[in-house]
């Protein structure tokens, strides 16, 4: 008897399929030994990703709590963490144990497209590994959150997310990790936090035990300038913050930071990102209609 939708023998087909669902059970179970269950807020625990020896990423917003926090780990054994350091702008917090259990995930090479499969591999301390599978519903480049932090990538999963996939290891259907899952920064689906946002995150907390975000201290306004150029105009200048040092002044129209041309908020803020906070940077500006060029130094604003 034909199989209508695989157009193969169905005795071909059935054994397809189960070399397929077997496949998936032994990528769930390989991933699974980088996986651990984050206790650190009430009712429902957390995913968390081992992402080196003795050291754990998830989501930070299911970080309730600073002290207190216990993970249980790939062998089932409970330990306790500490929490190295938070970020919620890109919902990654960094957490620390002494158990060298586990092993620390291998981040695929592998681009994620619109329509690959991906599967969510979260831990419950007392169910053990849980999977969820679905697809890469969109993918798109650089995406600022409604936190202010930003993801290399927008990569947005259609597969359920429950209480616990936050923090989760999404990986491709080779074992190969593209990031942690979360609940936390998109009202219409999950998303993957990509691993390249992850090293770099990681990284600054481990450094500074947190995110450093560069700020002028200004209010800003899209407006438009002579030959129709996009600008942005000072609103207001916080008394003390870097641009009032600075010398900027309300009125003054800021055209370009770092030598690049700015237009709204965004650009302001990828500029800054690029700057080390404490460093100068040149801003051009029109005052009364004459170009300036003055240098601010870079401020820094935390978010916790």
């Amino acid at each position: 008897m034909a199989n209508e939708l695989a157009g193969l023998p169905e005795s071909l087909a059935t054994n397809s399929l189960a070399v397929f669902s077997d496949s998936l059970a032994t990528v769930v179970e390989r991933a699974g030994k980088s996986v651990v269950a984050v206790h650190a807020r009430p009712r429902f625990s957390s995913a968390g990703v081992i992402w080196a020896p003795g050291l754990i990423v998830t989501a930070e917003h299911t970080v309730r709590r600073e002290e207190e926090i216990t993970v249980t780990l790939p062998d089932g054994s409970d330990h306790a963490a500490s929490l190295v350091g938070s970020d919620s702008g890109t919902d990654i917090a960094v957490l620390k144990f002494s158990e060298p259990a586990g092993e620390p995930a291998l981040v695929t090479t592998l681009e994620p497209r619109a329509g690959h499969l991906a599967l969510a591999i979260g831990r419950s301390e007392n169910s053990g590994v849980n999977a969820t599978l679905g697809i890469i519903s969109a993918v798109s480049g650089s995406w600022r959150t409604w936190r202010g932090g930003r993801l290399d990538q927008y990569i947005r999963l259609d597969l359920t997310m429950y209480p616990s996939s936050s923090g989760a290891a999404v990986i491709d259907t080779s074992g190969g990790l593209m990031g942690i899952a979360t609940a936390g920064l998109s009202r219409i689906a999950g998303l993957a936090i990509p691993a390249s946002t992850i090293h770099r995150v990681v990284d600054e907390i481990r450094t500074r035990g947190h995110v450093a975000r560069g700020y002028l201290g200004v209010g800003l306004q899209p407006v438009t300038v002579e030959d129709h150029q996009p600008a942005l105009i000072v609103l207001s200048v916080e008394r003390g913050g870097p641009a009032d040092k600075a010398g900027l002044l309300v009125g003054d129209i800021l055209v370009s930071l770092g030598g690049k041309a700015v237009s709204d908020t965004g650009d302001v803020q990828t500029a800054l990102e690029s700057t080390a906070v404490g460093q100068p940077m040149e801003a051009g500006l029109l005052r009364g209609g004459e170009p300036r060029q003055i240098a601010i130094t870079i401020g820094e604003r935390r978010r916790n």
